[in-house]
């Protein structure tokens, strides 16, 4: 099965992913949240494997800009799918679907080899 990874192309860790990524050999189809949005059916099996709280980017830009009510908002996996859906850049980046396994972040330690 293809690897799928997902983000925002000018983003540095998925960069870095991109990069990590070709360097070992590995064919990944690149997800354009900007483009393409996130895709509903996806980002519930997200919620289901990963959780949406080490989905939720409470670090970064898009989720200190947001105003103190709609972060308060999210409580669950409901009004946090609702945010990602809305706000695909509040989204830990990079996700990658392995086909067999999912992760959050880039980790090249914790990533399968070439």
């Amino acid at each position: 099965m293809a690897i799928v990874l997902y983000g925002i192309p000018n983003c540095d860790t998925v960069k870095r992913a991109r990069a990590w990524l070709a360097a070992q050999g590995h064919e990944a189809a690149f997800h354009d949240f900007k483009k393409a949005g996130v895709p509903p059916e996806a980002l519930d099996r997200w919620i289901a494997a990963l959780g949406w709280e080490r989905l939720v980017n409470r670090q970064g830009t898009t989720w200190r800009k947001l105003d103190d009510a709609t972060r308060a908002a999210v409580t669950d996996a409901a009004s946090a799918r609702a945010l990602m859906l809305a706000q695909p850049s509040v989204i830990k980046r990079p996700v990658v679907d392995w086909g067999t396994a999912l992760t959050v972040g880039f980790d090249a330690a914790a990533w399968p080899p070439g």
